[in-house]
């Protein structure tokens, strides 16, 4: 059985067709890069996924499940989770905070326990803050686990919207632009890092990114968007060379 079975895709707005018939399968432990010129549909499909935009045609099955029409928290509770292209961290709380967050949909102790303090609170909570300490030491940021998110470079809160993605203990992590804004050093280090996350916790990814050199060293498959349909979807070798990803990037003068 597939992870993620995505079946022609489609979603309108106001007439205007932003994804068209698009699908994807992907199986478990599965690294997928979907690339394309901007305004391609990627963060569209993104949306779609996880719960922030409903479709206007088309199946979306995760681990089994329809999750076509539920809801964002539904999805993240059937463990998926995703990063942003634009980071959206919880900038006046603190770096630990922001990782403990991914861990409320699962607590077991309940309103009594909290408002009065019972030793189950102490104990759950203790259990969670030294497992999103242990994910922080992951991405180096543990030594700042208690200052302001707002206070971090930008590579250190891309670093940490990643971090707190994995808290949520995803089976299909999706990361929207993971580089963006890094400096080559920086990438680098990010894409050892997500072949790490990778095989270290077993999961699937699913990455949106413009870095071309990124995709081709860390995609097992990729996939091609422009103007909202698939045009292609290949090793990286095979992406290399398609006329039809080639025209879609540099335009008509790459027939020249």
């Amino acid at each position: 059985m597939p992870l993620l079975e995505v079946r022609n895709l489609t979603i309108r707005f106001e007439g205007l067709i932003a994804v068209s018939d698009f699908s994807i399968t992907m199986g478990e432990h599965d690294l997928v890069g979907l690339i394309g010129p901007n305004g391609a549909g990627k963060t569209t499909i993104f949306n779609m996924l996880t719960g922030v935009r409903t479709p206007t045609e088309g199946i979306i099955q995760f681990a089994g499940e329809d999750i076509t029409k539920i809801k964002p928290y539904q999805i993240t509770k059937k463990r998926m989770a995703r990063t942003f292209q634009n980071i959206r961290l919880f900038k006046d709380v603190s770096v630990l905070d922001n990782v403990k967050i991914s861990f409320n949909f699962r607590v077991k102790y309940n309103l009594f326990d909290s408002i009065f303090r019972l030793p189950k609170f102490f104990r759950e909570e203790e259990e969670i803050e030294e497992k999103a300490i242990n994910i922080l030491k992951i991405f180096r940021l543990d030594n700042k686990k208690h200052e302001m998110a707002a206070n971090l470079s930008y590579g250190e809160q891309r670093r940490l919207e990643i971090a707190r993605a994995l808290a949520a203990s995803p089976k299909l992590l999706l990361l929207d632009e993971p580089a963006a804004g890094m400096n080559p050093q920086e990438t680098q280090e990010l894409t050892e890092l997500i072949k790490w996350v990778k095989n270290e916790y077993k999961i699937s990814i699913l990455l949106i990114e413009h870095d071309m050199k990124l995709v081709m060293n860390l995609c097992e498959k990729i996939v091609v968007l422009d103007y909202g349909k698939k045009i292609a979807e290949g090793t990286p070798e095979e992406i290399k060379t398609n006329k039809q990803v080639i025209k879609a990037y540099l335009g008509d003068d790459a027939d020249a």
